[in-house]
């Protein structure tokens, strides 16, 4: 008779390497890119915690990572290290597992409407067949189960009352600008807000490229001023001593969704504090940073009235609990019948997600 023994299982322990190559792509996104101040301060931990030994030192790990392609000399005076084009990827998916867990590549447009079509790969459950239905959506057993129940055999075959077709919920594509603000109040009071605002933009980035790869995302930073940005500058965004011109921000995503040919046109807009900067026509700005300025305040809803005219919703993430700030999302968000979050660093990416796989409104 054959016998078993089972002892506890323990996952094996992370390589060196694996170990440190985590914290340092956390500390290389906490600085901007600046490999060489991640590399000191993972220096710092490793005399605080031992995270190297003597049969794997710091030297050894910085000789592997440029090895593995992650790592170049920076050839500018400053001289040092600085990343190459290869942690775009390893930033992107280690934020999209940190933020939302692994996930499996999905089909092209994956966004479910209200509508009936045939732009899906899941069935809806069976209807009678319509002339037009594509053969390849015949439900064969229902259709089988109905010409016995109507014939007493299969001997007559099948007519068109006994077939029925699979039927597919419509999805469609959509076009995505996501606006990340950078104003100095995104790292005032000593707590770091835009790192998780950077997070979730390269996870989301992952997140549609696997899943929904028919549509489209841009990005978007505002400050005194908006402009556009690549996906490959996300990791390198550094907070400036700006404003928040909410307005610039919103206008430029507008004009990047105006130019996208799908109807399904969305802002999500990260933000942590109230508008309090508005650009002159002479090039000047006008800013207030004292209370909820009139003239900024009207203007700002005055734009969530128009993208809600142009169809086009915003969904704001509000990383703030002050109740002054939060009724002004309320007023913005009622004019643009978009979506609130009123959150935190901590959760702000699982909401983001959630709202954009589920598509529905939901204010908390």
């Amino acid at each position: 008779m054959e016998s078993y023994i089972f002892t506890e299982y323990r996952e094996p322990d992370k390589k060196p390497f694996d170990r440190l190559f985590s914290i340092f792509m956390e500390l290389l996104l906490i600085s901007s890119g600046d490999a060489d101040e991640a590399l000191d301060w993972l220096s710092e931990l490793d005399e605080k915690y031992s995270l190297t030994d003597s049969a794997y030192t710091m030297e050894d790990f910085i000789e592997e990572l440029k090895s593995k392609g992650y790592l170049q000399k920076n050839p500018s005076e400053k001289g040092g290290y600085k990343p190459t084009p290869k942690t775009d990827s390893v930033f992107r998916t280690k934020a999209l597992n940190d933020l939302f867990g692994k996930l499996k590549k999905g089909s092209p447009g994956n966004h479910k409407t209200p509508f009936w079509g045939n732009n899906s790969n899941e069935n809806e459950g069976v209807r009678p067949y319509e002339f037009g239905d594509s053969a390849d959506r015949f439900a064969f057993t229902e259709s089988l189960k109905n010409a016995w129940i109507n014939n007493g055999n299969l001997n007559t075959g099948l007519s068109a009352r006994d077939v029925e077709v699979y039927e597919q919920n419509y999805s469609t594509s959509a076009a995505t600008v996501l606006m990340i603000d950078i104003s100095h109040s995104m790292i005032l009071y000593g707590e770091d807000r835009i790192t998780p605002a950077k997070k979730v933009a390269l996870a989301l980035a992952e997140f549609i490229k696997r899943k929904y790869p028919k549509d489209s995302l841009d990005f978007i930073v505002f400050g005194n001023e908006a402009r556009r940005i690549e996906l490959k500058d996300l990791p390198y965004l550094q907070v400036g001593p700006f404003h928040t011109n909410t307005v610039a921000g919103l206008e430029a995503a507008e004009d990047i969704l105006r130019k996208k040919k799908t109807a399904d046109k969305r802002i999500i807009m990260i933000t942590d504090g109230k508008p309090t900067c508005l650009k002159e026509a002479d090039g000047s700005y006008y800013k207030n940073s004292f209370g909820l300025d009139e003239r900024i305040l009207n203007k700002t809803l005055h734009l969530a009235l128009d993208l809600r005219r142009k169809k086009i919703k915003v969904t704001t993430f509000m990383i703030a609990s002050d109740p002054y700030l939060q009724e002004f999302v309320r007023d913005f968000t009622e004019l643009n019948k978009g979506k609130a979050y009123y959150t935190s660093p901590d959760n702000l990416g699982k909401m983001i997600f959630e709202d954009f796989e589920k598509n529905r409104k939901k204010n908390l």
